[in-house]
């Protein structure tokens, strides 16, 4: 007996086909499985790209999981090698592009809600601690972000005239400062409170506003500015 699984999606029946699906039915009819077999586009030896599509997020539990795994861990999965790995790490950083550019190339940023939507489309999932720094201009709308720190935000490491290089080389006259908090809470601590009372000083002196300092946790965010925490 033949004990060989399906090598390609073709062997399927045609309306079972995620690629025949999507042009029939739409993408946001497609399960989560399917989108990722269209990633991949083809399978392999044993498994169809649908399998192959099944097992990643078996092993890695979500979209977020896998968004955060690196090639190699990828291609430790039998039958995803560093071309598939790729595919779908542009796949999911081509949505996450998305979500941080949002409807305008430069949305204006009027609420501390608005300003976390953009940094937490690639923060909240951070292994480690990073800070960002968004340069608005004098319209409050979002000219870029830029990592400007790795590691623990304690206010004896970091310094503060790194948070204000970007604004300086492009001419912000505004920022919003972001860090993230990997347990997912987005409880300040003293170092947090140290950190935007010393940036908030310093942003007078330079003539550079600090509009608010976020802490970006899992699905939540909290904004210094609103809790009168440094500034």
């Amino acid at each position: 007996m033949d004990t060989r699984y399906h090598t390609s999606m073709k062997e399927m029946p045609e309306n079972d086909r995620p690629r025949e699906r999507l042009e029939q039915y739409g993408a946001g009819a497609l399960s989560t499985a399917e989108l990722l077999a269209i990633a991949l586009r083809t399978g392999s030896h044993r498994d169809s790209a649908l399998s192959l599509a099944e097992k990643l997020l078996s092993r890695f539990a979500n979209l977020a999981a896998l968004s955060r795994a690196s090639i190699q861990e990828m291609c430790a999965i039998e039958g995803i090698g560093p071309a598939k790995a790729t595919q779908v790490q542009a796949s999911l950083e081509l949505g996450r592009r998305l979500m941080e550019q949002g409807a305008d190339v430069r949305p204006r940023i009027s609420s501390p809600a608005e300003a976390a939507r953009l940094f937490s489309s690639k923060m909240q999932y951070l292994d480690q601690e990073e800070m960002h720094v968004m340069l608005l201009d004098t319209r409050n709308q979002c000219m870029r972000t830029e990592t400007v720190y790795r590691g623990n935000v304690n206010s004896s490491m970091i310094r503060i005239a790194e948070l204000f290089r970007p604004a300086i080389k492009d001419n912000a006259p505004q920022i919003i400062l972001a860090h993230n908090h990997p347990s997912g809470e987005v409880t300040p601590s003293a170092d947090d409170i140290q950190v935007t009372r010393d940036a908030v000083r310093a942003g007078e002196l330079l003539d550079i506003a600090v509009l608010d300092h976020l802490i970006i946790g899992t699905h939540a965010f909290l904004s210094m500015k609103e809790r009168g925490l440094g500034f």
